[in-house]
């Protein structure tokens, strides 16, 4: 529970709890839960459903069954009403990120991602992330935000993820229908019977249900990410967590994040080309944990886009020693390799990162 970066997903039925534009009833206890994170220099990045619930009565519409293009007019106009109901929470600013699956699926769009969501945390400011709805069409289907968010907390490598719902978390069987229904308080392995205890949601607000909590879950654990399904209409739980207790339902990561990470990094990514480096760039890397910059770069090998992952390799003697996720493509490395990082908007006219591969990407072999 002693997380050090975590994403919280919250859903349209804590943002919106009546369908009638946005509520401070639940997330102003988020927002405390929150501000109390920070205090204890935590950093947590929201994934906030809510905008087309937001905007439903700002639409006019004639049917319970809203056509796309009718939830696409409620997303666009209530995205700005759930934004300014977040802030009014925060004495800090928060930021808004509008993403689709199809971003996190392209390398370069990935990386761009990546970059926004360290440079705001590391000025202090909340990302709230949401999905796309004004544009996207197969995301707004059931349960894209649960999924989301576990693809956020992957590109933004957070150790935590917290999905909250209104109810307490995975039980044995629907509390609502069962009396002698049973909370499931630590789930170690995710299988077959775990997704058949999962129900189908009967709130007409929400998009999702347990199963792609239980979903997103999966895709988290495996890489590494500790999972928590917790109610968020319970403020209790939020003192529970600070006090690192578990409130609702824990999934345990099959690995340690940084853990996870590496593997993935030194097994499954493929190389698409390579960096030599001088002997100082060589020793930065390997004695003090440094990313690497442009000026250490003496080479450039092969023809990789930015996202790309690159062998690193010690141009004295030709070995690699390390791998990693590279900031820049091939061509434009050519044209900024050995100079200051000053240098790169002037010579390329545009700076994405002053690192070519942060430390946080790179792996020593």
């Amino acid at each position: 529970m002693n997380f050090k970066r975590a994403v919280i997903k919250v859903g349209s039925a804590l943002v919106s709890p009546e369908g009638k534009g946005c509520s401070g009833k639940y997330i102003l206890a988020i927002a405390q839960f929150i501000t109390a994170c920070h205090q204890q220099n935590k950093e947590v990045i929201l994934v906030s459903s809510g905008s087309v619930a937001a905007g439903r009565q700002l639409i006019h519409h004639g049917s319970p069954e809203l056509a796309i293009q009718t939830k696409q007019a409620m997303a666009a106009v209530g995205q700005t009403q759930m934004m300014a109901n977040w802030q009014r929470f925060f004495d800090v600013p928060c930021s808004q990120l509008l993403i689709t699956h199809s971003d996190l699926k392209d390398r370069q769009r990935y990386n761009n991602i990546k970059n926004t969501l360290r440079i705001l945390l590391d000025n202090k400011i909340i990302p709230i992330v949401n999905e796309n709805d004004t544009v996207a069409i197969e995301e707004l289907k059931v349960g894209d935000n649960d999924n989301l968010a576990a693809l956020v907390a992957l590109v933004s490598e957070a150790d935590s993820l917290f999905i909250l719902s209104d109810i307490d978390g995975v039980f044995t069987k629907d509390p609502r229908s069962y009396s002698d229904a049973k909370l499931i308080k630590k789930i170690t392995e995710i299988t077959d019977d775990i997704y058949a205890m999962a129900g189908v949601t009967k709130n007409h607000i929400a998009t999702g249900g347990m199963k792609t909590k239980i979903e997103a879950a999966d895709k988290a654990t495996e890489n590494g990410i500790s999972t928590y399904i917790i109610n968020g209409t319970n403020s209790q739980v939020f003192t529970q967590l600070l006090q690192h207790k578990n409130p609702g339902t824990h999934f345990v990561a099959k690995q340690e994040y940084a853990k996870a990470k590496k593997h993935w990094l030194k097994h499954t990514l493929r190389s698409n080309g390579e960096l030599l480096l001088d002997a100082g760039a060589v020793n930065a890397l390997v004695n003090t944990g440094a990313s690497l910059l442009a000026s250490g770069i003496v080479e450039v090998k092969g023809n990789f886009v930015a996202g790309d992952s690159v062998n690193v390799v010690d141009i004295a003697t030709a070995k690699v020693i390390a791998k990693g996720i590279c900031q820049y493509n091939a061509n434009d490395l050519q044209r900024i390799k050995g100079c200051n990082s000053e240098n790169i908007q002037q010579l390329l006219g545009y700076c994405s990162s002053q690192e070519i591969i942060h430390r946080n990407d790179l792996v020593i072999l």
